[in-house]
Parts: C-alpha cells; sequence; structure tokens
C-alpha cells in the first residue's frame, strides 16, 4: 500500500499511531503541533526557555498518553492545547510561588564582596560563624520561620502550613526576624573592624 504523502495525514490518525508506539508518527504530530502549544505556553509563561521546558513536558505526556485520547470529546489539537495550557498554568503558579518566598535566591555578582575576598575559605567560615551566633540570639519563633526559609527554601505560605501558624503571624515573625538579624550582623561586623 503506498504511504501517504507527508503531511496529509488527520492528527488524529497521527496520534492513533502515537499510541501504538510508532516515533515516526510522533515526530510529524510534534512538527504540527508544537508551534500552537509553544506560542500558548510562552504566552502564559512570558518566558522562552521556561516554555520550551514546559512544551518538552506536553509532548512526553502525550507520548505517554495518546492511547487516552478520545475522538469523541474533541478534535486532537484541543486535547494538545488542553495539556500545554494546563502544564503551563501549573508551572506559573510554580514560579509564582516561588517568587513570593521572601528569601531571593542569591546572585554571585551581588553576593561577591568588594575586597574580592568571597572566595576565601576562612572569610566564608568567619560570615558562617556571624550568621550562626546572630540567629542564635533571635527568639525562638522567629528564628524557626528564617531557617525553614533559607535553609529548606520554603515560601511563607508553605511555613505557616508547617508551623500550623496564620500566614500573618510567620509574615510578622520574619519581617522582625530579619530586622533583627540585620540589626546584630551590622553590630558585630562593626565590633570586628
Amino acid at each position: 500500500m503506498p504511504s501517504a504523502e507527508p503531511g496529509s495525514e488527520s492528527s488524529s490518525a497521527l496520534l492513533a499511531r502515537v499510541a501504538a508506539g510508532d516515533r515516526e508518527a510522533f515526530g510529524s504530530f510534534y512538527d504540527r503541533l508544537s508551534p500552537i502549544a509553544f506560542g500558548l505556553i510562552r504566552r502564559v509563561l512570558r518566558d522562552s526557555e521556561a516554555a520550551a521546558e514546559v512544551l518538552q513536558e506536553v509532548f512526553w505526556q502525550v507520548w505517554r498518553e495518546a492511547s487516552q485520547y478520545d475522538p469523541q470529546r474533541g478534535s486532537p489539537e484541543a486535547w494538545l492545547v488542553m495539556r500545554a495550557k494546563t502544564r503551563a498554568i501549573d508551572r506559573l503558579r510554580s514560579m509564582r510561588r516561588r517568587d513570593r518566598t521572601f528569601v531571593a535566591p542569591v546572585d554571585e555578582s551581588i553576593a561577591r564582596r568588594e575586597d574580592g575576598r568571597a572566595d576565601d575559605p576562612a572569610v566564608a567560615a568567619a560570615d558562617r560563624g556571624l550568621v550562626q551566633s546572630a540567629l542564635a540570639q533571635l527568639p525562638e519563633a522567629q528564628r524557626r520561620v528564617i531557617e525553614l526559609a533559607f535553609f529548606e527554601g520554603l515560601t511563607q505560605s508553605e511555613i505557616a502550613a508547617k508551623l500550623g501558624e496564620p500566614l500573618g503571624t510567620v509574615k510578622t515573625r520574619a519581617r522582625l526576624g530579619l530586622e533583627r538579624l540585620r540589626g546584630i550582623l551590622k553590630g558585630e561586623r562593626l565590633s570586628a573592624t
């Protein structure tokens, strides 16, 4: 039987072949529909790199779940777009949760000291000692919130859930603890010079 002209096979037929494990059909399905999915994901995330990662996740999901496609419920394009939209929104929520944490990621270019000693292990150890000493001077509740944020990377909402405390209480403890920590560290650095 002669093969169909490239691109003439319907998306439904391609998806049925993908469900049977046909890699060539998967490639054709990807080539046909990835621009649509990528455009949607990029519009949601506004970040091309993150959109490319989500696109890869979406098509991995297509490969694994192609057999679940039901033509009675809509076109393959709609099926794919729904998965792309769901994954993009999930990633956006994840990015927002990460942004809501009150601990900014360390930017090495900003963290470097002007005297160029940032890479000196003795300086790093001394700084670590100062921070540990300052943390020990905080009230237990404030110290715990700061440790969960800095050392476990939890957001304020996650800290509230973990501690069983209201979010407002966690925010207040974080703010007060950071202010107190800043004051302690400033005082210790001044006395060390």
